[in-house]
């Protein structure tokens, strides 16, 4: 949200706006564009590589059906079946590991389990019988993953701490965490502990406990696979973090009105802006257009009139625009809804249209 607006009472006339704004768009859908420079970086939502996680690919661990995947490490907490072909003591015996990292089970008796892959800890139980059983078959099956917990927070669609299972890339874990918010800014923190070792990342360093390695990825260099060598893979207990994108705004008789996540410039033209929200519409009151900035320290909105005629003629300022300015175009003979309802607050996660600028840094 937008620093310095009253939430509760922000969210209540917010409603009003976009109602409004709907109509607004609908109305005003056989209006023709006005003339804007050629300057126009797309924007648009992010999108994630495609990624086959392979298996039963469920993101949350309780609940999965039994399943075979060979090079996952057990830990303390998993919960396993075992299951010999040639024994009836030993059919599908479900159990958790203890923390200890040690399991009990008939004829074999207390067995270590946590440090093991699947494969390897199947061959171990195997060895184990041999004195019961000519050739034993063992299967190992992990019905619940609980020892390898990552982290990932802030701008992703499911954010939250899940468990990681089986070998995984970062792209991946951020498809399965509900893929990234198009109100995510530009770089993305992981935190991984220095039992893991050091992050395999550019200027990856320790923090200043020493204990972790922490680093930052461009999100664009991931996504759309610039640089592969950034899909690292993922460890038990790393931490992703992706920060909200500092914004800005184009609200009203726009053709592409809604919010747009500033690059590491921190700041952008109106005549940027209305290129980015596709141009005035035709029936926009372009003289009577308005920057509404924030006023540190208060609620309110310092008021900055902008005649886009002349901009557009370049023969008027063409302003800065700052994170959490509001360029707002009314239609002609309607300010009144500038007092009624932008000012209300907008802010992502409000339901309006949010964009990512690409090609702009």
């Amino acid at each position: 949200m937008l620093e310095g607006e009253d939430a509760p009472t922000m969210r209540t006339m917010l409603h009003g706006f976009l109602f409004l704004a709907l109509t607004i768009s609908l109305a005003l859908g056989n209006g023709q564009a006005q003339s804007v420079p050629t300057y126009q970086p797309a924007a648009e939502a992010v999108a994630l590589p495609a990624v086959t996680t392979g298996g039963a690919g469920n993101w949350e661990a309780s609940g999965v059906e039994p399943r075979s995947d060979l090079s996952y490490r057990l830990g303390v907490g998993d919960e396993i079946t075992v299951s010999a072909l040639e024994l009836k003591d030993l059919q599908l015996q479900q159990m958790r590991i203890g923390s200890d990292g040690i399991i009990g089970l008939p004829l074999i008796g207390r067995v270590q389990a946590a440090g093991f892959t699947v494969q390897e800890f199947s061959t171990l139980l195997e060895d184990r019988l041999k004195e019961y059983v000519l050739e034993p078959h063992v299967a190992v099956n992990v019905v619940e993953f609980r020892s390898q917990p990552i982290s990932v927070l802030g701008a992703v669609n499911s954010p939250g701490v899940h468990q990681l299972q089986g070998q995984k890339s970062l792209v991946e874990i951020l498809s399965l965490a509900g893929g990234i918010s198009p109100d995510a800014g530009y770089q993305l923190r992981i935190t991984r502990r220095m039992e893991y070792g050091e992050l395999p990342l550019p200027g990856a360093h320790k923090d200043p406990t020493g204990e972790y390695s922490v680093a930052e990825v461009d999100l664009d260099d991931l996504t759309e696979a610039l640089n592969p060598a950034t899909n690292i893979q993922i460890m038990p207990h790393d931490v992703v973090s992706i920060p909200t994108g500092k914004m800005i705004y184009a609200i009203g008789a726009l053709h592409r009105a809604g919010g747009f996540v500033l690059s590491e410039r921190q700041e952008m033209s109106v005549l940027e802006l209305l290129a980015l929200a596709g141009g005035a519409a035709g029936s926009a009151s372009k003289r009577g257009a308005m920057i509404l900035r924030p006023k540190p320290g208060s609620s309110g909105r310092e008021e900055i009139p902008v005649d886009l005629k002349e901009v557009m003629k370049n023969e008027g300022a063409d302003l800065p625009l700052y994170a959490g300015d509001i360029l707002f175009v009314p239609e002609s003979g309607s300010k009144a809804l500038l007092k009624a309802t932008v000012a209300a607050g907008i802010g992502a996660g409000s339901g309006i249209a949010v964009w990512r600028l690409r090609g702009t840094r």
